[in-house]
């Protein structure tokens, strides 16, 4: 254990005061905790397939019948509604069963053909969990998040470690100890508390894989220290996600999607919505719409306000200086204004005509901002759409030309006719490109990033010719050469 005089507490953002204090976990600390999981990963690999499937299914029925006071508890740590918590955490507990039900297929060994030339060969390919997994999870959606990562990595029949982000340290605590009461099984999810070190300990501890969700600059931090250690890395970072609106789209719709993808959350979702481009032949019409779902929502405390506070305080400056650029640069306020942000809250923000190099349009702003500028065609919002350094998740509106321009995004999710459903299908692979990290989680595809593949080559008889011997004669090398030429891959 850390040293119990040193602690952190957590507080309510809404009004500072103290929830709960918790441990700093120190490098001691961090590296006993992953040999405790790298213990306990033998019994939980070993219990299989079938038997990791009745755990995890009943965790996560667990979670949904006690979905009230975990719902309260994010809500307390980070000051959103209820409601939304509940559902980020329903959300969650369908990865987690999803995840447990199709583990064994994703994972299940495939067969490869040999080839000609290696006929007499059977060749196949396995999966297997890395070992211990590292978790570093954040703070706006502290219990969907970090289950995308630990709910797959567990699947696979990986341990994992997880730390929770500071702000939101008593959920992620939470977390852990629902998984032990639920299943009964030590150390094969352990939760670690503290602050940035106490990250930077799990990086250097020895673990098989790191999933890290939170900031570019802080993932290129986390992934330096990593690759000095030879750690694969998994990176969710930010984004400064677009909507694209086409003349023929849905505009009611489109609008009321927008708004609440941006102001939802306090716009702290690195895949909400944060800036617009429109087709000019129907800008004003979108835009009359989109004033007039926004004029009533606003922020306050839980069961006061449309969304919560800011709950990372040293976000406010950030979110102040994108509105005041915007404004300086020439942008059109069109709702708010710099007078909006009144700590711990921000009320909504729209802009219009915004500069395209203003920091409100080429940097993450995380708050409930959104801006909207008029194009001529849907080829120059396809261009400026990827003129970004980031390439997270898109959202397009148009009737017939969706799957048109959404082929054309550099982006790693696109939702077409509605806005983050994407984080919701289980099935379907969650991540960016560029500066929005690499890797993935969720679906198929994030079963499979917690595991490495074997190649095993067997031979099933004897080749009269030996190719792999001192002894094989320039007849052989020519026959080889023959055939190579002839088949060019064709039977492999």
């Amino acid at each position: 254990m850390a040293d119990s005089t040193t602690t952190f507490d957590s507080h309510n953002p809404v009004t500072n005061e103290v929830i709960s204090s918790h441990e700093i976990y120190n490098e001691t600390a961090v590296v006993a905790a992953v040999e405790r999981a790298r213990e306990a990963s033998r019994e939980w690999r070993d219990l299989g397939f079938r038997g990791r499937r009745k755990v995890l299914l009943k965790w996560s029925t667990d979670l949904l019948d006690n979905i009230d006071s975990l719902s309260e508890l994010v809500s307390l740590e980070t000051g959103k509604p209820v409601s939304d918590a509940k559902l980020e955490a329903s959300l969650a507990a369908g990865h987690i069963a999803w995840a447990a039900r199709h583990a064994e297929s994703v994972m299940r060994t495939s067969h490869r053909s040999p080839g000609l030339l290696m006929a007499n060969m059977s060749a196949t390919v396995e999966r297997s969990p890395v070992g211990v997994v590292g978790v570093i999870g954040p703070w706006n959606y502290p219990v969907f998040t970090p289950l995308g990562s630990i709910a797959y990595a567990l699947a696979a029949g990986n341990t994992v470690v997880f730390k929770p982000s500071e702000y939101t340290p008593a959920v992620g605590e939470y977390l852990a100890q629902s998984f032990i009461d639920s299943s009964l099984f030590a150390d094969v999810f352990t939760c670690i508390t503290g602050l940035g070190e106490t990250g930077k300990f799990l990086c250097e501890s020895g673990i098989d894989k790191l999933a890290f969700t939170g900031s570019t600059r802080t993932a290129k931090i986390v992934a330096a220290t990593c690759a000095a250690h030879m750690t694969p890395v998994v990176l969710e970072c930010g984004g400064k996600d677009p909507v694209i609106v086409a003349h023929d789209a849905d505009i009611k719709r489109a609008a009321d999607a927008t708004v609440w993808s941006a102001f939802s959350n306090a716009g702290q979702t690195c895949i909400g919505a944060e800036r617009v481009y429109v087709d000019e032949r129907v800008a004003d019409k979108f835009i009359e719409k989109v004033l007039e779902i926004a004029k009533d929502i606003r922020p306050g405390a839980p069961g006061d306000g449309k969304y919560g506070p800011t709950t990372m305080p040293k976000q406010i400056p950030i979110i102040q200086s994108h509105i005041d650029d915007a404004i300086a640069r020439g942008a059109t306020v069109l709702m708010g204004g710099s007078g909006s942000v009144k700590a711990p809250f921000v009320e909504p923000v729209i802009f219009c005509d915004v500069p395209e190099d203003s920091i409100a349009m080429t940097e993450e702003t995380f708050g409930p901002t959104i801006a909207i500028n008029r194009v001529k065609t849907m080829a120059e919002a396809i261009r400026l759409t990827n003129d970004s350094r980031y390439g997270l998740g898109a959202a397009v509106w148009s009737k017939r030309r969706g799957k048109h321009i959404a082929s054309q995004l550099h982006t790693g999710m696109v939702a077409i006719n509605s806005v983050i459903s994407f984080a919701a299908v289980d099935s379907v692979p969650f991540g960016g490109v560029k500066d929005s990290g690499y890797g993935r989680i969720h679906g198929p595809e994030g079963i499979l990033e917690f595991t490495y593949p074997r190649t095993v080559v067997r031979a099933r008889f004897q080749l009269p010719i030996a190719f792999t011997s001192f002894s094989r004669t320039a007849g052989s090398d020519k026959l080889i050469v023959k055939v190579t030429k002839l088949l060019k891959g064709r039977l492999g």
